[in-house]
């Protein structure tokens, strides 16, 4: 089955602690975690070091630990720091494709290892950082068991 993360934005750590414990993927239709939110099966590690290895060069082992928000036996947030989304709200077509070369050819990590998945991937990040900027939001991450 696998772990399942939820990615979305929210104005404070105490805005994102306040999750219901019953809140499941499914049960997850409109706004209660912030509109505009994405679900996928990569770790918010994993997204982090794919922004800032491909496209800020950053080594592997310098990319930053994430911050735990809540830690509860049914679930945990994470809250993501801003350089994990702010460099792609600059950036064209051209950096998202090197981007996703460079991490489908890095040693020793995990998370997916196509590049055009890798791609598909960092398109959908660029579009979650630019709606966490305009509603001045902060990443975070509800992970489910």
């Amino acid at each position: 089955m696998g772990v399942t993360y939820k990615y979305f934005g929210a104005p404070d750590g105490a805005t994102a602690a306040r999750v219901p414990i019953s809140m499941r993927p499914e049960e997850l239709g409109g706004d209660e975690l912030g509109m505009n939110g994405m679900f996928t099966k990569i770790k918010p590690e994993t997204m982090a070091a794919m922004v800032l290895t491909g496209i800020e060069g950053i080594p592997l082992n310098k990319v930053p630990p994430l911050e735990l928000v809540v830690l509860h036996p049914d679930y945990a947030v994470v809250k993501l720091p801003m350089t994990v989304v702010d460099p792609l709200r600059g950036i064209g077509e051209e950096a998202v494709g090197a981007a996703a070369f460079i991490w489908s050819t890095v040693p020793d990590r995990g998370g997916p290892r196509d590049a055009f998945n890798v791609y598909q991937l960092l398109h959908e990040w660029q579009d979650f950082s630019h709606r966490l900027h305009e509603a001045g939001h902060q990443p975070y991450c509800l992970v489910w068991p």
